[in-house]
């Protein structure tokens, strides 16, 4: 029996009113107010999806909410320096706004 374990990583788009989440390598998307409903719903999902790593840009303290959320249930976050995400992108060859 040969199982392979694939490794699921998520992003999160956090803006003043909703949540936009993408799940690779399934390229699942969700889009959600970033209200209370919302947040539980993203987290809900993302703890039954059980991801290896959950990114998303500071954005100015828009994402503290979001973040301690999914830390206290243990879900592994990281908050990343929009700059050095541009980086990234660009060194990928990814040089559109919806990088």
């Amino acid at each position: 029996m040969n199982e392979t374990i694939v490794e699921k990583f998520v992003g999160i788009d956090v803006s003043k009113s909703t949540l936009d989440v993408r799940i690779e390598p399934s390229v699942q998307a969700l889009h959600v107010a970033y209200d209370e409903a919302g947040v539980r719903q993203v987290v809900s999902r993302l703890k039954e999806l059980a991801p290896t790593l959950i990114v998303m840009e500071a954005t100015g303290g828009l994402e503290v909410r979001i973040a301690t959320e999914l830390a206290s249930k243990g879900l592994p976050v990281a908050v990343i320096n929009p700059r050095q995400a541009r980086d990234f992108a660009k060194a990928t060859g990814q040089l559109a706004k919806t990088d």
